[in-house]
């Protein structure tokens, strides 16, 4: 709680950052701080980078990754392998996958993993887009690449169980992957491994 010394407008923007990921109180109000300070120019460039944001962007009908037309350029590309699925969590993991340059199937972001914990379910998740997709798709790959945590594989195992019925192979990442982290922060070099030496789910 700000004292009441400060202006409204600032304690809005300092608790508005701190709804940020990865982002407590006091870095959020360095941040507004800092934007107190600065040319208006980067302030007012950032207010409308945001707006930019939120009236340009939608996620892709197909994948559901982050784009600005319809399909996105991954599912519209046809040098694109389009009987190789990748599934990922968030688009930040297509990102770590696209940097390794040696994938060049499609991808389907789930926005999530299953966590009864913080009541996240399947329904929750883009899992039922998933299997219509595979309906009359020719679809022969799926690689399940949720990261290695304990909601990523409860997810894989979920998505494996309910592809069971589809004759596809269902592979996951190598396990040179580190317990417990995210795709985003892995290195190109142990994701590149990864994906060469993926193995299928049983």
């Amino acid at each position: 709680m700000l004292s009441k010394a400060v202006p409204e407008p600032v304690t809005r923007l300092v608790e508005e950052f701190s709804k940020l990921p990865g982002i407590g109180p006091k870095t959020a109000s360095r941040l507004t701080y800092y934007l107190l300070r600065a040319a208006d120019e980067q302030s007012l460039n950032l207010a409308a980078a945001l707006q930019e944001l939120k009236a340009r962007t939608q996620f892709c009908n197909t994948c559901f990754n982050i784009t600005e037309k319809q399909p996105c350029p991954i599912c519209s590309d046809p040098g694109r392998e389009g009987m190789l699925i990748c599934v990922v969590e968030n688009p930040l993991d297509v990102l770590a996958i696209e940097k390794t340059g040696v994938y060049s199937g499609r991808y389907h972001v789930l926005h999530g993993a299953i966590s009864p914990i913080e009541g996240i379910g399947p329904e929750n998740l883009k899992i039922t887009q998933l299997l219509k997709r595979l309906q009359n798709s020719g679809v022969e790959e799926i690689i399940i690449a949720t990261n290695p945590t304990l909601e990523g594989e409860a997810t894989a195992m979920y998505l494996h169980k309910q592809m069971a019925a589809y004759s596809l192979k269902i592979s996951r990442l190598a396990r040179g992957l580190p317990i417990g982290g995210d795709l985003e922060y892995v290195d190109e070099i142990t994701l590149v491994r990864a994906l060469e030496g993926r193995s299928e789910m049983e």
